[in-house]
């Protein structure tokens, strides 16, 4: 079709640890006129204002069915809803693989819509919104003295876990290397994650991987590097990534962790598949916001916010599993999953958003990754 977007290059932020989706379903589709107007004229439905076609627009570059149990939703969403920042909510109710939207505002919430889930109480996969997680378990680990220090290195902390055939550089590897994905080992995400689950042992693949980069040098997104520290940290402690969620994390901010996929040695798979509801992610999100409360470090919550690389696809900034984006003079910090799922940390407002998403489509750079952090600008920064 004439005036067909053409598809960008994949960013491995949103196109990789997709588990067993098609590969058809990433491709990008061009929209037909009908389903132009379509759109169009759900967006005037929505009472959506000027200031939300940013929004539209990208609605409108490619088909999205919508299922009419998702437009019942959005429709009775936006009928029943809590009257709280009424702007944003329209706006967001054209993103039809939009699926929550939770605002928090001084740790109240404020906005608490489910546009096609049952409720914000609802787990849904966040992906690899899981990093932010699990960099949260590793300073709660550093507080607790199951760690002394992020330069601490694989041989030092779990030498069991390296292979025999593993490069020898493998480990001088540190915690601090994983938590930023600047190991230099060749990455197991995009193209590879596929032959990384596939494998037999996963922790032993990804410590096999040859080296690409020098470690401490470029990031090179890779999921297996943070399901080594999972492991590092299972190993530590004598228990499961799950159970020291729930005790470290669940029991103290009241939030629930349901079990997720594990590999074949039987660990809980680190950086990715998650399960949490959106307002948990939400709770989850304003501890950094509140200093860390009694739970994790305010040195950690800086540390993990330290710029420390940046991503070649994005080009924002990276730190211990939180992603950093300036708007002008206001700086934002995110978590980010494959599909189009968020945690925003907005200091300015003192606000925590989410943004969950039909993970089945991926969320590439530059197109419904920006709409929703152009909600997040427009309405929450």
């Amino acid at each position: 079709m004439a005036g067909c977007r053409q598809r960008s290059k994949a960013d491995p932020n949103d196109c990789t640890d997709f588990g067993w989706g098609s590969i058809e379903a990433m491709k990008d589709t061009c929209m037909t006129e009908s389903a132009r107007r379509h759109f169009l004229k759900r967006a005037a439905w929505a009472g959506a204002t000027v200031a939300a076609q940013p929004v539209i627009a990208y609605a409108a570059q490619r088909e999205m069915p919508v299922t009419t149990n998702n437009v019942d939703l959005r429709s009775r969403a936006l009928s029943n809803g809590n009257g709280a920042m009424p702007e944003l909510i329209n706006a967001a109710s054209v993103l039809p693989r939009l699926q929550s939207l939770v605002v928090l505002e001084a740790g109240k919430p404020v906005v608490t819509e489910a546009f096609a889930i049952a409720d914000v109480h609802t787990p849904v996969n966040i992906k690899s919104v899981s990093k932010s997680v699990l960099s949260a378990l590793i300073g709660i680990a550093l507080e607790r003295g199951v760690l002394s220090s992020v330069n601490q290195t694989l041989g030092e902390l779990a030498p069991t876990l390296i292979p025999e055939k593993a490069d020898s550089r493998v480990g001088a590897l540190s915690v601090a290397n994983l938590l930023s994905m600047q190991t230099g080992l060749e990455r197991t995400s995009g193209p590879n994650y596929g032959a990384w689950i596939a494998s037999q042992d996963w922790v032993a693949y990804v410590l096999t991987r040859p080296f690409v980069a020098q470690p401490g040098g470029q990031m090179l997104y890779s999921t297996g590097d943070w399901h080594v520290l999972g492991a590092v940290l299972s190993a530590l402690t004598g228990q499961s990534l799950l159970a020291l969620a729930r005790k470290w994390l669940g029991e103290p901010l009241n939030i629930a962790f349901a079990p997720w996929t594990r590999d074949r040695q039987g660990r809980y798979l680190g950086g990715n598949e998650m399960s949490m509801s959106p307002l948990d992610l939400a709770r989850f999100g304003q501890l950094y916001l509140d200093g860390g409360g009694d739970v994790m470090s305010r040195n950690w919550i800086e540390q993990s916010l330290t710029p420390r690389t940046r991503s070649p696809w994005s080009g924002d900034e990276y730190g211990y599993g939180w992603f950093i984006r300036d708007h002008g003079d206001r700086r934002y910090y995110y978590g980010r999953g494959y599909g189009g799922q968020f945690v925003f940390v907005l200091p300015s407002s003192n606000r925590t958003v989410v943004m969950t998403s039909d993970w089945r489509q991926p969320a590439r750079s530059g197109t419904y990754t920006e709409a929703l952090h152009d909600l997040v600008v427009r309405y929450c920064l």
